[in-house]
């Protein structure tokens, strides 16, 4: 019998996910030879009652669990030695707000599994709460665009309790007349384009976006060979531009000109060029007023100047002013909003912790019962004191080569 432990999330600011929700720890329990016993935390969006009110274990104690599930990082002394976690350790890029927790976690002798590294043979995530960050990215453009305006009325997703109550909100909402670019094909832009489409606002093509004008809310999505060209003139490839993003430069500045609004939903290599430079949003014909920055890359390393910092749940729009470059306060006339909230699947949280956990249930626990899985090995980052090898890239991350 394999005992899998559900932790409270100890990260702050805190986060309201789990990884499997009430029912979920009942299937497992039912089809698999598994025990599931869950810590309390009051902060769940699924409540402690929710678990209790399903027959499922709760417990302070969870030492004697074989494997630990959380979301977010542990803190450093709330680690067990000796088990088996899941969770995002935001490590992989040697982030080096993180490098205690790994050195932590090296030190205790923890097996860490974490869920970004989950893929299949090619390299595709097999769990991820994109969708849900791309969904509520985009609820929060047009929330932001309704402070700005103060043309609509609009809540904010966190107050909802779920998209299906979103979705009547945006039912009887009408938006204005207003031009959104949204970048990104993979599940945050599809989160994203999801959620404008069931705003009722029309897509459009790039080139129709540019040179028409409506009466009506619209949007567009852009592929990176619509914001980015060949720097020798070249006709513009896909691979060419993954295998050689330095060797390109942006094309993105016309759609800054006609558009009111840019959610940011592509993952961006710092070797490629950015969408606009601090000096092109000081332009006078700089159009854009809104910005939300779902990937959130912080300045300077950055696809977007503006994103001075990660903004929170509970403070979720700073304002950005051009003309010095420095945050200044929200819905002044002369700045752009930014939106960078770097957990935005938390503000809808049950619908997000369902599909994570019937993801992890359909591609991950079936692979706890083999004698050997490559999808765990793929995403073992430590294991028995040590780097597993597709990670021996951090260990001069670990070691510290930048002070602690």
């Amino acid at each position: 019998m394999l005992s899998i432990g559900i932790i409270r999330e100890g990260k702050n600011p805190p986060d309201s996910r789990v990884p499997l929700n009430p029912a979920q720890c009942v299937l497992l329990e039912r089809d698999f030879p598994i025990k599931v016993v869950v810590q309390p935390y009051p902060s769940r969006c699924f409540s402690d009652d929710e678990f209790l009110q399903n027959g499922v274990t709760m417990q302070e104690d969870l030492s004697f669990c074989d494997i630990l599930m959380g979301v977010k990082e542990v803190p450093v002394d709330q680690l067990i030695p000796n088990k088996t976690y899941f969770f995002f350790s935001h490590t992989i890029k040697a982030q080096p707000y993180n490098r205690k927790l790994l050195k932590a976690v090296l030190a205790k002798n923890i097996r860490l599994i974490d869920y970004e590294v989950l893929t299949d043979e090619q390299g595709q995530r097999l769990i991820a709460f994109g969708k849900f960050a791309g969904m509520v990215g985009a609820h929060n453009a047009l929330y932001t665009y309704a402070q700005r305006s103060g043309q609509f009325p609009f809540p904010r997703m966190k107050d909802l309790r779920d998209y299906a109550e979103a979705l009547e909100v945006y039912g009887r909402t009408l938006f204005p007349p207003i031009k959104i670019i949204l970048t990104g094909s993979g599940r945050v832009g599809e989160g994203s384009a999801r959620t404008l489409r069931d705003m009722g606002i029309r897509e459009v093509s790039p080139q129709d976006f540019l040179h028409q004008q409506y009466d009506e809310a619209v949007f567009t999505i852009l592929h990176s060979k619509d914001y980015v060209a060949r720097r020798d003139g070249q006709v513009f490839t896909k691979p060419y531009f993954y295998s050689h993003p330095a060797e390109h430069v942006s094309i993105f500045w016309p759609y800054t000109r006609v558009a009111d609004v840019f959610i940011n939903g592509v993952f961006w290599d710092h070797k490629s060029p950015v969408f606009f430079t601090r000096e092109e949003m000081q332009r006078p014909d700089f159009h854009i007023k809104v910005i939300a920055d779902v990937t959130c890359d912080l300045a300077p390393l950055s696809s977007v100047p503006s994103t001075l910092k990660a903004s929170t749940i509970a403070d979720p729009v700073f304002g950005y002013m051009p003309s010095t470059g420095l945050e200044c306060a929200p819905y002044q006339a002369q700045s752009v909003d930014v939106m960078s909230i770097d957990n935005l699947p938390n503000e809808l949280p049950r619908d997000a912790s369902t599909a994570f956990g019937s993801m992890f249930i359909l591609q991950v626990v079936p692979e706890l019962f083999k004698p050997y899985s490559s999808i765990l090995e793929r995403a073992t980052i430590a294991e028995n004191g040590q780097l597993c090898k597709r990670f021996g890239y951090l260990q001069g991350y670990v070691e510290g080569s930048e002070p602690l």
